[in-house]
């Protein structure tokens, strides 16, 4: 019996012994990683990482080598809302002296390799906007494409790269690749870049015809060179009964015209000549 206690006890001593050595081991690692963490603490001060929402994927390609480029239009809410602005105001502020006044906070994430459709090598960037103003975008079209020109200037911007103005957003597809984590800076210098819109876009040249010239008009013809544009894919045009506004890749050209005479806009049509660069708006004239 006594053997049985002497060793009862001597097992006793050696599990509190290996408990507190445990003990130690683990204070130890805790220490460590207090420190492993202040020091990441100050190497990205005032920082948060956040997990953007997919929003739409545009497919475009780069210069002048005409590699695919995939641009992830994401959404989140901790990206801040750029001011509130009517469709007429940034209609406005397009054609105003300063267009710079104007600008549009985005995160602008690093390129990532995949693979497209056709099992073909390609590049993706993401950018991420205010879910807010993601929304706006999506209910109008002007500021869709004025929010794609922002991405693809920003790109440019910071990666030195060249893209394509014409671009074409993918139908069933929201995102290209895997959704990734963003690392942004809430203070000073931050990787929420508020991007100035470098635009100070000219109207075109352009001229109005009646046809036949003599007697009661039946048309109204409008010309409009737009030099430089490659496809009808990147025009917006609006038409109503007196008035035509158009915008030819927001960083290139906007015209905003009245008419003389009153036009049905369901009667009417456009095309695009890509070898002459010209657009022409044949509506047919409403006599009230």
């Amino acid at each position: 019996m006594q053997v049985s206690q002497d060793m009862e006890s001597d097992s006793s001593l050696l599990t509190s012994e290996l408990e507190q050595e445990q003990k130690q081991k683990e204070a130890i690692y805790e220490q460590l990683l207090m420190q492993m963490m202040g020091q990441m603490q100050t190497q990205t001060p005032d920082s948060r990482v956040i997990k953007p929402k997919p929003g739409l994927c545009v497919k475009t390609f780069s210069l002048p080598n005409k590699q695919k480029v995939f641009v992830n239009i994401c959404q989140s809410t901790a990206i801040p809302p750029p001011p509130q602005l009517s469709k007429e105001q940034l209609l406005d502020l397009l054609q105003s002296d300063d267009p710079t006044s104007y600008k549009v906070p985005m995160s602008l994430g690093e390129p990532h390799a995949e693979l497209d459709n056709n099992s073909q090598g390609c590049t993706a960037y993401d950018v991420v906007i205010n879910n807010e103003f993601f929304e706006k975008c999506q209910k109008d079209q002007l500021f869709l494409q004025f929010v794609i020109a922002v991405s693809l200037e920003g790109l440019e911007n910071k990666y030195s790269i060249e893209l394509s103005r014409e671009w074409k957003m993918l139908k069933n597809r929201k995102f290209l690749g895997s959704v990734n984590n963003q690392n942004i800076r809430t203070k000073s210098k931050p990787i929420i870049q508020e991007l100035t819109v470098l635009l100070s876009i000219p109207s075109p040249e352009f001229c109005l015809l009646v046809e036949p010239p003599a007697g009661d008009p039946e048309y109204l013809i409008a010309e409009i060179q737009l030099p430089g544009v490659q496809s009808s894919r990147s025009l917006l045009l609006d038409l109503g009964e007196d008035r035509l506004v158009l915008t030819a890749r927001p960083s290139l050209f906007h015209l905003d015209c009245f008419f003389p005479l009153y036009v049905d806009p369901e009667k009417s049509m456009a095309q695009f000549n890509m070898n002459t660069q010209m657009l022409t708006v044949t509506m047919q004239v409403t006599h009230l």
